[in-house]
């Protein structure tokens, strides 16, 4: 138990005031291309089952259409192709994290949510630079986990400009 758990734990039971010091971030971790991801939870309103979505036209390629979620039209990115890894393949086991930037909101093709991680932060560690990112897409952080290298995403950096043209969808 580190010092910051023991001083968490020793709060009195029932005083819900969180203690003072670092703030620990709250990850919701899945898996997509292959590779392990995260992004803070309180970005993440829900996870939805996979449905297939309406395609837009003249879109990016990453872009896979629009949903209904309970009569708002959601756009949905296939974060695998955003990120650079192959498209994500058509499967009943995928899931649309639907995440909120400022009053948008999102959805996020993924193969599956994994966890619910809480690094201290000094866990957390800047990802190394290694080149220029494709429109400044990349994880923005990393955390070593007991099951590898989780990528921290940053929603602004993944999520599709908005009015913002885009070479790839024009055709």
């Amino acid at each position: 138990m580190t010092a910051e758990e023991h001083e968490w734990n020793a709060a009195p039971p029932g005083d819900a005031t969180p203690p003072s010091g670092p703030a620990r971030t709250e990850l919701l971790t899945f898996r997509c291309g292959g590779q392990c991801y995260a992004l803070d939870i309180a970005s993440v309103r829900e996870i939805r089952g996979w449905s297939r979505p309406t395609p837009l036209p003249h879109t990016p390629k990453f872009m896979l259409g629009m949903v209904n979620l309970r009569g708002t039209v959601l756009p949905v990115t296939d974060l695998a192709l955003r990120l650079g890894h192959p498209a994500m393949p058509d499967d009943a086991r995928n899931v649309i994290i639907v995440v909120q930037q400022a009053r948008r909101l999102h959805g996020l093709l993924v193969e599956a949510v994994t966890d619910i991680v809480r690094p201290a932060p000094d866990q957390l560690q800047d990802m190394p630079q290694v080149g220029a990112a494709r429109d400044g897409v990349a994880p923005d952080r990393m955390f070593l986990s007991e099951t590898g290298i989780l990528q921290i995403l940053a929603l602004e950096r993944v999520l599709p400009a908005l009015h913002a043209p885009d070479a790839e969808a024009i055709p």
